[in-house]
């Protein structure tokens, strides 16, 4: 479902007609979070969630009517505690959808700036989508020089697409990632884990044996040596990197080479001891105490997790954790 904006250029480009339904705001336990979207073909077909109920259906409606007239409307939906599991909204929530025709009616979304969008996403390039719901107008920017580049900057960093006024910011921003360093029995259990929630998961490990593809069907997997391969990856204030290997001469050269990026995450493998010496050599190469702390160690949270399907799950537990704090 994050490929919404792809899917509606696509279906527009075709000739199918496309409209893009937007959760604007919420309020109580709506059930999808705001910047979520669904995307409406002329035929009827959808793609995407905005509330994962019964409300979906009147958006597809709403849709239609939007795509035979131009115009894009603004809808809300709120219903009582014992009608509320009937229509998608499980506790009561309530929440408003934007539904716009894409197309070159005043008010619809201009596929140029669809194209646009699509393309930045490709590039992996930081974006917000800027709606006035009142005049209907609308403009990406990457926040600078722009008016709200303040609350676009706010919001990028948060990753929270929502109203100023009466503009609403939607949010693209890059993948985050998962720099998995060692293809071990965890890294088998944390890579779709990591997928699940979002993640772009690259597992690195210069052993041929342990980076197989045998091993991880379908991943990316890099088996140059983990510093080099971290340096090519080019790590961002989105990435999560963790380490798995145990072994010092793959884990420590990774640990550096993360330390040095704007990793919001980084996390290895091993007991308080394991870490304890860990430390000390980090320390001994150079690496001062405040990077060394910014490391998870032992990694994960602490559940008194065993197998490596339970490890993996205080990894992703504890990342998301740093992630949302």
């Amino acid at each position: 479902m994050s490929d919404i904006p792809e899917i509606a250029l696509a279906w527009h480009l075709a000739g199918r007609g496309a409209a893009l339904a937007t959760v604007i705001e919420t309020w109580g336990s709506a059930p999808r979070p705001v910047g979520s979207q669904l995307a409406i073909a002329g035929d009827g077909a959808m793609m995407g969630s905005v509330s994962g109920g019964c409300v979906e259906a009147a958006v597809v409606d709403a849709a239609l009517a939007c795509l035979e007239s131009g115009v894009p409307r603004l809808l809300r939906f709120g219903v009582a505690d014992e009608d509320a599991f009937a229509v998608g909204l499980a506790c009561g929530g309530t929440i408003r959808v934007m539904v716009e025709p894409v197309g070159d009616t005043a008010g619809s979304v201009p596929p140029a700036v669809l194209v646009e969008l699509v393309a930045a996403r490709a590039a992996k390039r930081p974006v917000a989508m800027l709606t006035h719901l009142e005049a209907h107008s609308h403009r990406l920017t990457s926040g600078v020089g722009d008016p709200l580049a303040e609350r676009v900057a706010e919001r990028m960093r948060s990753d929270r697409s929502g109203l100023e006024g009466d503009w609403f910011i939607g949010i693209h921003n890059p993948p985050l990632r998962m720099i998995i360093v060692g293809a071990v029995h965890i890294a088998q259990a944390l890579v779709p884990m990591a997928r699940a929630c979002g993640y772009d998961p690259v597992v690195i490990d210069p052993r041929g044996a342990f980076g197989s593809a045998a091993r991880f069907p379908g991943q990316s997997i890099v088996q140059d040596w983990p510093d080099e391969a971290i340096a090519e990856l080019a790590l961002d204030a989105r990435c999560a990197v963790v380490t798995l290997t145990h072994d010092s001469k793959l884990d420590d050269p990774a640990l550096m080479a993360a330390l040095a990026s704007d990793a919001f995450y980084i996390g290895s493998l091993g007991s308080k001891r394991t870490h304890a010496k860990r430390h000390e050599r980090l320390q001994a190469a150079g690496v001062s105490e405040d990077q060394i702390a910014r490391i998870h160690a032992p990694v994960g949270l602490a559940i008194s997790a065993k197998s490596p399907a339970e490890i993996a799950v205080s990894i992703m537990a504890q990342v998301t954790q740093l992630l949302r704090a």
